[in-house]
């Protein structure tokens, strides 16, 4: 489980926990947060940027100066009310969201209503317009549970992921601009513990038959539906590439974690959002907030998984490091594994429940995955090229522990249980979970 890092750029858990909790964030802008002489500002389109990920990253990419656009077509806000499940934070409208910013920055961030899978021309167009150096592709549905939900989530996931990818490299060719597409991939695309050893960032040396050496795209191991797009968009990049020479970079992120940025707490407007569902609530964000609700952390199975790690506010600085370092045209895709770290789910848990003294409940898990396996990354691009990772340090807890205490009266306690299951027996050994046991206790009384 181990992840090489230049000696230069080993963690430092002490500096790290002093600069992120919220109580420690900067809340002032200036000049240093910016760029600096040997940097350009850049025109960067945001796909999806009104979204977990999307958000923060157009903050901060319009702090360090960049110029913003944002499209999104609000289809995560919908499937809130599909679900009956808002986030945890009340997060304001895009409208809101963007004023408060200029208000807070003086920096304004445009909003265009698109959806990218169906409104082709309307795309195209706006890349005519904007005319961007970099065009950053959030814009897709990103939870492998929705994704396996039913047959209409599963179908909406493949039309909406593999069609929005494909639209956008045609309305880049069809726009006439050479931009830069960067797009937030997964560490699903490898399956996990299947490489034998680590695993490169991108593709594998390989022999092939009669002795032949060869670097080829690391073979896809999909274990769901949306982890299957992220695959098929995986050889739409190498296509389009070959074909049309398009500038590309695919990011294979882990699993993200926090929720605000030194960004997003300038103004009550601009918070993110917090998912704690079983659809959508990343696996340690739904720990922290379980742990400071008095919920019995769910773990699911064994809770041996092993899986990559990263700060939402590295997710925005692996954002602009890849911006900043665009592909030539003509070169391969460009493919980072952008992770921090890995860790075992049960040892996170553990690491959670010694903070809040709520212990762990083993459950059937609804996922049709191995119950335990290794998993050793490489990300040494990222190092080489400046990121010092945010690590899973108890300390740094503190950021998403506080969001959940200040808004645990927007909790539906009968939200936290898995509600989507990778097959007809997955389903079956969850039958016995019942939606109504969660109770939510209070913190000081569940403290040791």
């Amino acid at each position: 489980m181990a992840i090489w890092m230049p000696a230069s750029l080993a963690f430092s858990p002490t500096s790290l926990t002093s600069r992120l909790p919220l109580s420690s964030f900067d809340f002032s802008l200036n000049a240093e947060n910016g760029l600096n002489g040997l940097e350009e500002k850049k025109r960067v389109m945001v796909l999806g940027g009104d979204g977990f990920c999307g958000w923060p990253t157009s903050l901060y990419l319009s702090d360090r100066g960049h110029d913003v656009m944002i499209v999104d077509n609000l289809s995560r806000r919908k499937i809130d009310l599909d679900l009956g499940c808002d986030s945890l934070t009340p997060i304001a409208s895009p409208e809101t969201r963007v004023q408060a910013w200029k208000e807070v920055s003086g920096k304004e961030i445009q909003f265009h209503n698109v959806d990218v899978a169906k409104e082709y021309d309307l795309l195209v167009q706006l890349i005519k317009d904007f005319q961007p150096d970099s065009i950053v592709h959030f814009a897709e549905q990103r939870a492998a549970p929705y994704s396996m939900k039913t047959s209409k989530t599963k179908r909406y996931t493949v039309d909406n992921n593999v069609g929005g990818s494909n639209n956008l490299c045609c309305a880049v060719i069809d726009a006439e601009i050479d931009a830069h597409i960067v797009h937030l991939g997964t560490m699903g695309v490898y399956g996990y513990g299947t490489s034998g050893g680590e695993i490169p960032e991108g593709y594998i040396d390989v022999i092939l038959p009669g002795g032949r050496e060869s670097n080829i795209l690391h073979p896809a191991y999909p274990g769901s539906v949306y982890h299957a797009t992220k695959c098929l968009d995986a050889l739409l990049w190498q296509f389009y590439q070959k074909n049309d020479q398009l500038r590309i970079t695919d990011l294979h992120q882990g699993i993200v974690w926090g929720t605000n940025t030194p960004q997003t707490v300038l103004d009550e407007r601009l918070v993110n959002r917090f998912d704690y569902d079983g659809d959508y609530g990343t696996v340690l964000n739904r720990f922290l907030m379980q742990g400071a609700m008095g919920v019995p952390l769910t773990v699911y199975g064994t809770g041996g998984q092993t899986r990559g790690f990263i700060h939402i506010s590295d997710t925005a600085r692996c954002i602009e490091i890849a911006i900043n370092n665009p592909p030539a045209k003509g070169d391969r895709v460009e493919i980072f594994n952008q992770i921090a770290e890995t860790r075992r789910v049960r040892d996170i848990a553990e690491m959670v429940a010694k903070l809040t003294g709520v212990e762990a409940n083993f459950i059937p898990n609804p996922r049709q995955e191995a119950a335990e396996n290794e998993l050793d990354v490489s990300n040494r691009k990222f190092c080489n090229l400046g990121l010092d990772p945010i690590t899973l340090d108890t300390g740094l807890f503190d950021e998403v522990t506080e969001i959940v205490k200040k808004y645990k009266h927007r909790c539906d306690p009968k939200k936290i249980l898995p509600a989507s299951f990778w097959n007809k027996k997955r389903a079956e050994e969850c039958a016995t979970l019942d939606p109504n046991s969660i109770e939510l206790k209070d913190k000081e009384a569940v403290e040791p």
